[in-house]
């Protein structure tokens, strides 16, 4: 089985909770698209019920790390989650330790679970 993957450069225009953001994505030959993006393998608590003060924490640390920013999300294939999101691995250039997963730092940093 092929594994295809895609790399875009993208800029985070908004991030929803800890893991979906808004994103528009540089498709190539000066087109962009504006998608909503869920980071693949992981898991972050959701904004309401009993877990609405670390979905608050998770989300806000997103923002704080990527919201604004120029990043490069990685896709399997353009795959999808059942609510139509692209599904990807987000790359951010921080100024400590060149790229880093965005989705691996949101679970080293207990904001999310391995999915």
């Amino acid at each position: 089985m092929k594994n295809n993957l895609y790399f875009y450069k993208a800029e985070i225009v908004s991030v929803y909770d800890g893991d979906s953001v808004t994103a528009i994505i540089d498709m190539g030959l000066h087109t962009f698209r504006k998608l909503k993006v869920r980071l693949s393998g992981i898991d972050a608590p959701e904004l309401r019920g009993l877990e609405k003060e670390a979905g608050k924490l998770s989300r806000d640390a997103l923002r704080d790390l990527i919201n604004g920013k120029t990043v490069f999300i990685k896709t399997t294939l353009d795959k999808r989650d059942k609510y139509g999101r692209l599904l990807g691995e987000i790359w951010f250039n921080s100024q400590k330790e060149s790229y880093i997963s965005v989705n691996n730092y949101m679970v080293k940093h207990g904001y999310a679970e391995l999915y």
